[in-house]
């Protein structure tokens, strides 16, 4: 997998798993401030896209994930 491809699974990993657990209807619901790592990761994917840069996949550049469109 290339480093963007990486960084899509774990933010969209992220955003379900924080709704999971921040969503009072769902069986494992823990508190709804769950819901501001899901702002927290949405606000980062939008970063990204104005400044076409991200922090995670520098990271995982560095750790040697291959770059590439």
């Amino acid at each position: 997998m290339k480093s963007w491809q990486i960084v899509r699974l774990v933010a969209g990993t992220f955003i379900l798993l924080s709704l999971a657990l921040g969503i009072q209807g769902s069986p494992i619901f823990v508190s709804p401030w769950w819901l501001a790592f899901t702002a927290f990761v949405g606000v980062n994917l939008l970063q990204s896209a104005l400044t076409k840069w991200c922090l995670m996949e520098s990271i995982l550049r560095k750790l040697g994930a291959e770059s590439g469109c």
